[in-house]
């Protein structure tokens, strides 16, 4: 979900800001490691009673399941499209991609990526997700799949559209909606039988309600991780009440605009509110930055994913 420098070596102002990060994160991290084992044991976020996946309150009614015969259930190629999440940012070290760890494409045996339960070789993996990316990324990216004509395509992006610096400059819905769209386009002209799998963008505001009363979760926050839900974590005011809603309703919006213009493609299957759904647990997030998935977190989107991918039927 992170918005990233473009590659090559950064200008001395990004390096010193780095430097600060990881000098911030550091003292953070001494402290989490405390206070994660007392998580572990029952501490805060890690007792909450999850919702049943799949089952989003604000996820509008689906249209009748109908039978998907065309539907690949062990494909034998894999490209995963996205943002920080696939990239597994923060799960295995400090301001890091950690592709192993992916939810997707990883190799690493404690997630049992969606790639190793569907026994996809690693040689048949591509993963092209970018940390920070947003969703006016996605066209450019699905065209680089499109040249590996790879049996399914996932896609888990959108948490970049909302976390921006101010409500204001979140990606308005239209734009999201048609780049989606165009994504979809550009694969197909290329690649038009690749199946694709549409995870939900996850909920940020539950995010908030789990660690904005956490000692170390709130002061990591200020370090400017997705501002517009997880600024002034502590504050209770009416604007800061009204900015978090805005944020969350924005979520809601994007999941429909993707399930809309999945549902009008015969080879995209969406989660049906299953990632956004879930109820993302303390010991599942990564223990720097209390946002993005951990190695745990990372294993329960592979599951949701190869769950939705291997039924007969798309999710009801």
């Amino acid at each position: 979900m992170r918005e990233n420098a473009p590659s090559g070596r950064p200008p001395a102002g990004r390096t010193r800001h780095r430097g600060l990060l990881r000098a911030a994160y550091a003292v953070a991290a001494a402290t989490v490691a405390v206070i994660l084992f007392a998580v572990s044991c029952g501490g805060p976020g890690g007792g909450d009673a999850p919702r049943p996946r799949g089952a989003s309150p604000d996820a509008r009614p689906s249209p009748t399941p109908t039978p998907s015969p065309s539907w690949d259930t062990a494909p034998g190629s894999l490209a995963a499209l996205g943002d920080s999440i696939t990239r597994a940012f923060d799960a295995c070290s400090l301001l890091e991609d950690c592709p192993e760890s992916s939810w997707a494409t990883g190799t690493s045996p404690e997630v049992d990526s969606l790639a190793r339960r569907l026994g996809i070789p690693a040689g048949a993996t591509w993963n092209l997700a970018r940390s920070g990316a947003l969703m006016a990324e996605l066209p450019a990216q699905a065209r680089r799949a499109a040249t590996h004509r790879p049996e399914l395509v996932t896609v888990l992006i959108g948490a970049n559209d909302a976390c921006r610096p101010a409500v204001g400059r979140m990606t308005p819905v239209a734009e999201f909606r048609a780049d989606f769209a165009e994504a979809l386009r550009t694969l197909r002209r290329t690649s038009p039988e690749t199946r694709v799998y549409v995870a939900g963008v996850p909920d940020l505001e539950r995010l908030w309600s789990l660690g904005r009363s956490h000692p170390v979760a709130a002061q990591v926050w200020k370090l400017g991780i997705c501002p517009s839900m997880l600024g002034g974590a502590e504050a209770s005011d009416a604007a800061a009440t009204e900015r978090r809603a805005k944020v969350a309703a924005r979520v809601r919006a994007y999941n429909a605009a993707l399930r809309e213009v999945c549902e009008r493609d015969a080879h995209c299957r969406h989660d049906d509110g299953a990632v956004h759904g879930y109820r993302f647990t303390a010991r599942e997030l990564s223990a720097w930055d209390w946002f993005h998935p951990g190695p745990e977190g990372q294993r329960r989107l592979a599951e949701i994913a190869h769950r939705q991918i291997t039924a007969e039927r798309p999710p009801a």
